[in-house]
């Protein structure tokens, strides 16, 4: 067992040692209570679940809702053993079990935070309370401090492991991106001192030699430009499944698409996100198409009341009105699907605004929770 919830899982397994060494001593102390034979026999039972759960509980692939259940089973039933061991129960004393029944509720609650340990608990103070025989009717005769502990433990407990775990996870996150960034900056430098400098080089020679050199020079300056965004880029995963849309989106800035998005990051489900940037890039393949490759296209992004709005424009020949839907039908589903079908898919919305001469722009919107 490694890590937080390691750590828990070892401070439950010696709980149930010290219990199960209380619960014989509880044991002694009473002279073998009515039944000496039937109580080292449920002792018996407790220390070999005892083992078992130890072993169990280490091991991850076991870990889960069965070995909970038989958990809680084998808990229920030396504690229903009591009046087995004791004869007639009386009142005040404790069950055979002692304090070990508690085991059981810690696992829960470990496993699967207050809720799960609060079930646990409600579950072990159910069995325990009619094992006492209490008059339901007289709720003022209920011994519920035992109770009360059980519900603590585990509501406390499963609290303060699912806190524990959420901050590991988090603190693996930082660890892993702080090693990104540090393998990031030595990426840049190198790339700096070497291809950039290159490409900055062939920019400036070919537009001093004219010609075909200068649009070659042209395009060594539109990819050293496409080349430093991308340098600069933070990575795009900002927590566990999510990204961050404006990392995606900056990609495609160039010298002929400016791409403006907020400071802050547009967090979205990392399918979500790789989805609406897929559908902007259909969108400026379409500005390329449309209006040729040094048209300049704009990228806006923003989020706002629940929504993430991207909106692609373009100042080209604009569409004639029906045009789309004449393009649907011949099987061009450039628009229709590549756009409109991924942010469909999204539970999003998709606004073509656009008329002859007048350029063309697509807003597309996506709930900034839904899950792609």
């Amino acid at each position: 067992m490694t890590g937080i919830e390691g750590s828990f899982w070892r401070a439950v397994a010696v709980f149930r040692v010290a219990s199960l060494a209380y619960a014989a001593v509880l044991l002694i102390r009473a002279g073998g209570y009515a039944h000496p034979a039937t109580g080292w026999l449920v002792i018996g039972v407790m220390a070999l679940w005892t083992v078992a759960t130890i072993f169990a509980y280490s091991v991850e692939e076991l870990r889960g809702r069965p070995l909970l259940a038989a958990d809680m089973l084998v808990t229920v039933g030396c504690l229903l053993a009591t009046p087995a061991v004791q004869g007639a129960y009386q009142q005040g004393s404790l069950p055979i079990t002692g304090t070990w029944m508690g085991g059981a509720v810690l696992a829960w609650g470990v496993y699967g935070g207050r809720r799960l340990g609060a079930v646990a608990a409600l579950i072990v103070s159910l069995a325990d309370l009619w094992l006492r025989g209490v008059p339901w009717g007289g709720f003022e005769m209920l011994p519920i401090n035992g109770t009360v502990l059980l519900f603590l433990a585990g509501v406390v407990v499963g609290h303060v492991a699912r806190l524990a775990k959420e901050a590991e996870e988090r603190m693996q996150r930082a660890i892993e991106l702080e090693a990104a960034g540090r393998e990031r900056e030595r990426l840049a430098r190198g790339i700096h001192d070497s291809v950039l400098q290159v490409l900055a080089l062939v920019q400036r020679r070919g537009q001093e030699i004219g010609g075909e050199a200068a649009e070659l020079g042209r395009l060594a300056g539109e990819q050293e430009a496409a080349l430093r965004e991308l340098v600069r880029l933070r990575p795009e995963t900002s927590a566990l499944g999510t990204a961050d849309l404006c990392v995606l989106l900056h990609r495609y800035g160039s010298a002929t698409v400016t791409v403006s998005a907020p400071a802050t990051p547009l967090t979205l489900p990392a399918a979500t996100a790789a989805e609406m940037a897929a559908a902007v890039g259909a969108a400026l393949d379409n500005v390329t198409r449309h209006c040729g490759a040094r048209a300049p296209a704009w990228v806006f992004a923003e989020g706002d009341g629940g929504l993430v709005t991207v909106t692609v424009r373009d100042e080209g020949p604009g569409i004639a009105p029906g045009r789309l839907e004449e393009a649907a039908a011949d099987g061009r589903l450039g628009v229709a699907q590549s756009i409109r079908g991924r942010i469909a898919d999204l539970g999003g919305t998709v606004t073509v605004i656009s008329g002859p001469g007048r350029g063309t722009e697509i807003e597309m919107s996506v709930p900034a929770g839904q899950v792609g």
